[in-house]
């Protein structure tokens, strides 16, 4: 008798839940929503403001430093190089020195009778095995170290003034 007794309470408590739901005023809210449909009323009139005339204005100081940019420091000379660094141009080219170093990309590296070697994937996507002493990118690099995540060069780059200069990059392993 005790479970007849549960039920009865439960289903009156979902009756008082349910009452609670219902809007005594939804009547009033069909009637009113009713009569906008049938009579929306008419647009208002809305004036716009006059708009004015437009006239021009010459900017006088266009010539001059733009106040937005900053000032450069004074340009320093550029280093002049030295002849004797020039890349020997009669050696044969190696496959990856015909791509731009940001082209290439090290994808690993591995190290046989202590030897290290990296693996490097060029842009047509065929993965090259370099080792110290090999050459690649445009700028005559040439492999002096492999680490197990980065591949240093030495770059051989033209000053633009009739020598060239060395400069240390490296390629580093991708995460």
């Amino acid at each position: 008798m005790n479970d007849r007794r549960l039920g009865f309470v439960i289903a009156v408590g979902l009756l008082v839940l349910a009452a609670g739901c219902a809007d005594p005023q939804l009547g009033a809210l069909d009637r009113e929503l009713a009569g906008i449909r049938s009579d929306p009323g008419s647009i208002p009139d809305i004036t716009l403001p006059e708009i004015p005339d437009y006239a021009p204005v010459s900017y006088e100081e266009a010539d001059r430093r733009s106040p937005f940019i900053a000032r450069l420091p004074e340009a320093e000379q550029s280093p002049r190089g030295s002849e004797e660094l020039a890349p020997d141009l009669s050696r044969q080219r190696e496959p990856l020195e015909a791509f731009d170093l940001g082209e290439l990309a090290l994808v690993g590296t591995l190290t046989q009778n202590g030897q290290p070697s990296a693996l490097v994937r060029a842009p047509d996507g065929q993965v090259h095995r370099l080792r110290v002493g090999n050459y690649m990118g445009s700028d005559f690099g040439r492999i002096v170290s492999i680490t197990s995540s980065t591949v240093q060069l030495v770059e051989v780059v033209s000053t633009g003034r009739g020598g060239w200069i060395e400069r240390t990059t490296r390629l580093e392993l991708d995460d």
